[in-house]
């Protein structure tokens, strides 16, 4: 291995913008699969038996079909409805999707993750709906699905490798192009798994740092609801 060749790889503009681009992709599908997901999350706690089909659908079919498969008819298919993207919002969106199936799943079992008597008591507070969601609900349903979550974030970075197969010069696509100019494979793609790993370790240290915060904001959440849910006990013996 020639370290010359691959600290050069290392600080060369190519490798900087493919993991650039590889983080932006990661970052942007994973958020709007979070978004998506939540939504489904949602349409499957209500009693709307069309939500409850349409999420069913969606489900069947971006979990029961590969990746690459979706990223390929998306950017290969909807230009033949009239529908044309770049290459890069194709990736996106495919990886949004598909992304949003499995996140899906996350939050609704973070969601029943949350006791009915802690809504109660939100409610005996003289909070609203909205209010018991997002103070009581969200805090206490993201210590349980920010794990997950962060395994699935991990899991988008490297499903971002994916998107290659139509052009979009991410970091893999970066290093096989330099491999191929010089065959020397074994130090760009070194220098590839060098970012990824450091891609890696950055994401393992926010979900660490998000972890302890969220820790603490449940500590406090959880002493709350315990005193409502003292006081949501002693006035329902009151009624007796």
């Amino acid at each position: 291995m020639s370290l010359h060749l691959l600290l050069e790889y290392l600080i060369s503009r190519d490798f900087l913008h493919g993991a650039a681009l590889t983080l932006v992709l990661t970052v942007i599908s994973l958020g709007f699969g979070m978004l998506i997901g939540l939504v489904l999350a949602l349409l499957q706690g209500t009693r709307s038996q069309i939500a409850k089909t349409f999420t069913f659908a969606y489900l069947w079919l971006f979990r029961g079909t590969p990746v690459l498969f979706q990223i390929i008819f998306i950017y290969n298919v909807l230009p033949s409805f009239g529908i044309r993207f770049s290459a890069f919002v194709c990736a996106v969106l495919a990886l949004s999707l598909n992304e949003g199936a499995f996140m899906s799943e996350i939050f609704r079992s973070g969601l029943q993750a949350v006791k009915q008597g802690q809504r109660t008591a939100g409610f005996a507070l003289g909070m609203t709906r909205a209010k018991v969601f997002r103070h009581i609900v969200v805090p206490q349903a993201l210590r349980v699905v920010l794990p997950p979550i962060g395994n699935q974030m991990i899991g988008m970075l490297k499903l971002s490798a994916l998107v290659s197969v139509i052009a979009v010069q991410e970091l893999l696509l970066v290093a096989d192009q330099a491999a191929s100019a010089n065959f020397r494979y074994l130090e760009a793609l070194t220098a590839a798994g060098i970012y990824y790993l450091a891609l890696t370790t950055l994401f393992m240290l926010l979900q660490g740092w998000m972890e302890r915060a969220l820790d603490r904001k449940r500590r406090t959440s959880t002493r709350r609801m315990s005193f409502a849910e003292r006081l949501l006990g002693t006035s329902q013996s009151l009624v007796r």
